[in-house]
């Protein structure tokens, strides 16, 4: 079935107590075992399996053509789980483009633990070989890069991890899987933050790690899922797959409508720089073509005189929002700098534009008046 099909049905049949069309919200945080002591409805508490769980967990394996998968109650949750499941003295890289809280998580929690990390340009796939270690044990992979927009080429970066005897991780966050699947192209585990194009509508809290394999690594984060217990409400697990059946048709619209906002500040003279995969100016725009079905709803642009005209430039939207997050149907604008903290490496003139599925008319008019009321 295609991606739209797996979107509604996936994990969703009709319930077989109700006949209810969509499945209804299971709150119970435990269930009745039989009288010889079995669990015949496959759950025991809802810390280690919850029927709405399961639900999303089915549905986006299915999505990202894969074995399995485990959700967590947000993305840096999942993200803990992957490196969690590594052992101290276990080496990885992760890209210099990457988001500040998956580098804060690396950098200040499980470097003190034990692992080792190399930071490595991920569009450089000699450095990236350069970089690997007889200890390296992952790549993590982000495409398209958070706030910097650069693409890697998943397949090339899988294979050089499996020469070298180390795993793929990829953070599919941005492009999700109706845009890009990076299991197919080599990668075994994609990343999501399932709060952001999953849920769709900035109301819940997500995460999922999807395994191409149900081999040891994916049993890990199992283990670590049930006994961590970093694991999202059964709400929480229903809205995300609401949002996730209209996904494919949301997506199509973030696409058009980014590729409208990047085609025109790209041409403004106030901005020095757009950062869009779609724009065949950007340097990743083969590999994306090459292995993303559009270019994603993310663009972020440096504007010219530095933070103050940022700042200035975000102070005078009133469509945009100015927020933190992405993937909503609304369209976010946001200093980055600021909001990473003194560790950035964001450029301080930098603005990152999460476009959403207002009339794309609409939101370059906005911008439009907002670049012209600029000093």
């Amino acid at each position: 079935m295609q991606l739209e099909t797996l979107a509604i049905h996936a994990g969703q049949p009709a319930d077989p107590v109700s006949g209810a069309v969509v499945p209804p919200i299971v709150l119970s945080t435990t269930f009745e075992r039989a009288a010889d002591g079995s669990f015949p409805s496959g759950y025991i508490y809802t810390r280690s399996g919850n029927p709405n769980r399961t639900a999303l967990e089915q549905c986006l394996a299915a999505l990202e053509g894969g074995a399995d998968c485990a959700a967590f109650g947000s993305g840096l949750a999942a993200a803990m789980s992957i490196f969690q499941a590594l052992a101290p003295g276990d080496h990885v890289l992760i890209p210099d483009d990457a988001y500040h809280g998956v580098s804060r998580l690396v950098r200040e929690v499980m470097a003190p633990w034990g692992l080792e990390y190399s930071i490595v340009d991920m569009t450089d796939l000699g450095a990236v070989r350069a970089a690997l270690r007889p200890n390296t044990r992952l790549l993590w992979v982000e495409t398209p890069s958070n706030p910097l927009l650069k693409v890697s080429d998943i397949a090339a970066l899988a294979e050089a991890a499996h020469a070298a005897g180390a795993r793929c991780a990829v953070d599919n966050t941005w492009a999700t899987p109706a845009l890009q699947q990076p299991l197919a192209l080599g990668a075994d585990l994609a990343l999501h933050a399932t709060t952001k194009y999953l849920g769709g509508h900035s109301d819940v809290l997500g995460g999922a790690v999807v395994a191409r394999e149900r081999d040891g690594l994916f049993e890990r984060i199992r283990f670590i899922q049930g006994n961590g217990g970093a694991v999202p409400a059964p709400f929480d697990c229903w809205l995300v797959l609401r949002g996730v059946r209209s996904l494919a048709y949301r997506m199509r619209g973030h696409v058009e409508n980014a590729g409208r906002v990047a085609a025109f500040l790209s041409a403004h003279p106030a901005i020095e720089r757009v950062h869009y995969p779609g724009l065949a100016s950007h340097p990743g725009h083969a590999v994306a073509a090459r292995q993303m079905r559009g270019f994603g709803g993310m663009l972020s642009v440096e504007v010219r005189g530095g933070e103050p005209v940022a700042m200035a430039l975000a102070a005078r939207v009133r469509l945009f929002t100015r927020a933190t997050s992405l993937g909503g149907v609304e369209s976010l604008i946001e200093h980055r700098a600021s909001v990473e903290g003194p560790e950035s490496r964001t450029p301080p003139s930098l603005l990152r534009l999460s476009i959403g599925l207002e009339h794309p008319d609409d939101l370059l008019a906005d911008l439009e008046q907002a670049l012209a009321a600029l000093p």
